[in-house]
C-alpha cells in the first residue's frame, strides 16, 4: 500500500511540474504549433491525460472516458498534421483534472484492497504509475523545449524529489534505483 501511495505523490509532483510549464501561458501559446508536423502544447497536455485514462481503464478498471470527443484527437496514432483542432484551454484543464482524480480513486482502491485480486493489481498499479509518471515527464520535455526555445519563457526548476533524475535530457522516475 505504501508504495502505491508514494507513487501517487510522485504522480502529483509530475503533474504539478507540468502545470508549472503551461499554466502561465496564454491560450494562444498553448494552441500554437511550431509547424504543421508538430503538436501544440495543448495537444501534449490532453495526450498525457488521455494515456493515463486509457492505461487505467484498460489495465485496472473498465470505465468510460471523461471526454470521449477528445479521445481520437489526443491519441498519438493520430498523425501530427491532424492534431490542430484543439478544444479550449479550460476543457483541457478539466480533462486533466478529472483523469487525475480517477487515477487517484482507482489506485487508492487498489492500495486499500477494495478490488478483486488486490495483490495482483498492486503489482500492476506500481508499474502503471511509474509508466504514467515517466510519460508525463516525457511530454514535459517537449513542452519545455517549445516554452523556452520558441516562446521565450523560462523553465521551472526540476521537481524537488530524490526519485527523479535526468536521463538523455528527460526527467525520469527511478523508484527502484
Amino acid at each position: 500500500m505504501h508504495e502505491v501511495t508514494a507513487l501517487l505523490r510522485e504522480y502529483d509532483r509530475a503533474r504539478a511540474y507540468t502545470d508549472d510549464l503551461w499554466k502561465d501561458l496564454t491560450p494562444d501559446e498553448i494552441i500554437w504549433r511550431p509547424h504543421e508536423n508538430s503538436s501544440a502544447i495543448g495537444w501534449h497536455l490532453g495526450h498525457q491525460a488521455h494515456v493515463a485514462h486509457f492505461m487505467v481503464r484498460n489495465l485496472t478498471a473498465a470505465e468510460p472516458s471523461p471526454d470521449p470527443e477528445l479521445d481520437g484527437l489526443m491519441d498519438s496514432a493520430n498523425p501530427e498534421k491532424f492534431r490542430g483542432a484543439l478544444s479550449t484551454v479550460e476543457r483541457l484543464g478539466a480533462f486533466r483534472d478529472t483523469v487525475a482524480e480517477r487515477v487517484h480513486a482507482r489506485m487508492n482502491d487498489i492500495a486499500s484492497g477494495r478490488v478483486g485480486a488486490p495483490d495482483q493489481l498492486t503489482v500492476v498499479a506500481r508499474h502503471l504509475l511509474v509508466a504514467l509518471i515517466n510519460h508525463e515527464y516525457q511530454h514535459d520535455q517537449w513542452i519545455g523545449e517549445v516554452r523556452a526555445n520558441d516562446l521565450g519563457h523560462t523553465l521551472p526548476t526540476d521537481p524537488d524529489t530524490d526519485q527523479v533524475s535526468r536521463l538523455d535530457g528527460y526527467l525520469v522516475l527511478h523508484p527502484y534505483a
